[in-house]
């Protein structure tokens, strides 16, 4: 297959964004208009990713993450300066003859979003979804077994194949349900709500955690908002905690599931591999 035609089949499978779309999505680098020999999926293009790709035979390259370490990730060097780690990638890419393409906003648009169903699927919670339950805005409510906090990081630290993970909360405290929330970040210019409140995203999650949320795993971590609510009822001696792996431990199952589709639409005619990212924090 060629591959402009195996993007337009992954691209069918998502909602269509429309003809105005602008986001990050899209090829980065390469050709599409070779022969494929392999699809390889990966969470973040790094060097190790990208090697390991082309030692399995793929030529095309399907991440979630920037090539070029910046949110919007256009292709090329869009800065006012040089920058030799990001030369000596392309460099090897151009010499693997590969082609490289992100995949992101439509993987989050799909429904139910392709980046958290593989998440919950692989690290066993899917049973434990209620999609129902939007008690969180941009989250996903779990219902599971009782457990105590240790024992779900350890858990966790083992699903997600992590070096290790912080975590806050009571060792022995036994949670039931747990939530996977949107990034916590600080809002730009916080504005007044409605009702002349001014709320951003954290608060909204703080309201879910007092009516019944046991214990939160979010993508990015600001420390000054929802953190320090769960710090002082830790201490207060209530059963909340938070589980925090990080931003990219935390979504590569995604692309694990992103093989999974992938290999489906494709019925078996091109291979399609799913290379693992390695946890890079190290820990003291």
């Amino acid at each position: 297959m060629i591959i402009r035609e195996i993007l337009k089949l992954i691209k069918n499978y998502y909602p269509d964004l429309g003809p105005d779309y602008r986001g990050c999505d899209g090829v980065k680098i390469g050709s599409v208009d070779k022969i494929c020999t392999g699809v390889a999926t990966a969470l973040v293009p790094t060097v190790d990713v990208i090697r390991d790709a082309y030692s399995a035979g793929c030529n095309l390259l399907i991440v979630h993450e920037p090539l070029n370490y910046a949110s919007l990730d256009q292709p090329g060097w869009n800065r006012d300066f040089s920058c030799s780690v990001y030369e000596q990638k392309v460099k090897m890419i151009r010499d693997f003859d590969m082609t490289i393409v992100r995949d992101h906003d439509h993987m989050h648009s799909h429904k139910p979003d392709s980046i958290f169903t593989g998440v919950m699927r692989y690290m066993g919670l899917e049973p434990y979804y209620d999609p129902d339950d939007e008690s969180v805005p941009m989250g996903f409510i779990f219902n599971i077994p009782e457990i105590t906090v240790r024992d779900f990081a350890e858990k966790t630290v083992k699903k997600l194949h992590m070096n290790g993970m912080r975590y806050v909360g009571r060792d022995d405290a036994v949670i039931r349900k747990i939530a996977f929330v949107f990034h916590l970040f600080p809002p730009e210019k916080p504005e007044p709500d409605t009702d002349g409140m001014l709320r951003d995203y954290g608060d909204l999650v703080i309201r879910a955690m007092e009516h019944g949320v046991d214990a939160i795993i979010p993508g990015e971590l600001i420390e000054w908002t929802t953190l320090s609510y769960i710090v002082d009822a830790m201490e207060e001696g209530k059963n909340l905690a938070l589980f925090n792996p990080g931003h990219f431990n935390w979504e590569e199952l995604g692309m694990r599931f992103s093989a999974d589709y992938i290999g489906n639409l494709l019925k078996d005619r091109v291979q399609v591999t799913y290379i693992p990212r390695r946890d890079h924090w190290k820990y003291v």
